[in-house]
């Protein structure tokens, strides 16, 4: 039985980006989203709340992307939670060098905010086939 994408936790330190994502993926998508402006924020928030996805800014100060990643997906209620990078880095090399850390998917920035909850669906459904 197919899982619904219903929660998504969006991570990112830029204020405009949080605001942007999270009107477009409630209003637009209908999905309830966490807000985080950074890893550590994140890490608590892991401690309460399981999202169905995360949506994870690569450059972020502290703690970035991968690095808060690698962090979720040593908590086993993480595991098996599929991760979408947010990112303004457009170098094929760097985003390959994603996909060994378990990122299905890249969304760059700056984003279409009416498209974005197509593209989280779209990411999600492809996740479902495995």
């Amino acid at each position: 039985m197919e899982h619904l994408l219903r929660s998504i936790m969006l991570v990112d330190d830029s204020q405009d980006v949080r605001e942007l994502a999270r009107i477009s993926l409630e209003q637009v998508g209908g999905f309830t989203v966490y807000i985080c402006d950074s890893g550590e924020s994140a890490l608590k928030l892991a401690e309460t709340v399981t999202p169905d996805l995360l949506l994870l800014d690569v450059m972020m100060p502290e703690m970035d992307g991968p690095e808060l990643l690698q962090a979720l997906k040593q908590r086993d209620n993480f595991a098996a939670v599929p991760v979408v990078f947010l990112t303004a880095i457009e170098d094929k090399s760097e985003l390959e060098a994603f996909k060994p850390l378990g990122v299905v998917a890249v969304i760059g920035k700056p984003f279409n905010p009416v498209s974005l909850p197509d593209r989280i669906r779209e990411v999600w459904q492809a996740t479902q086939k495995n």
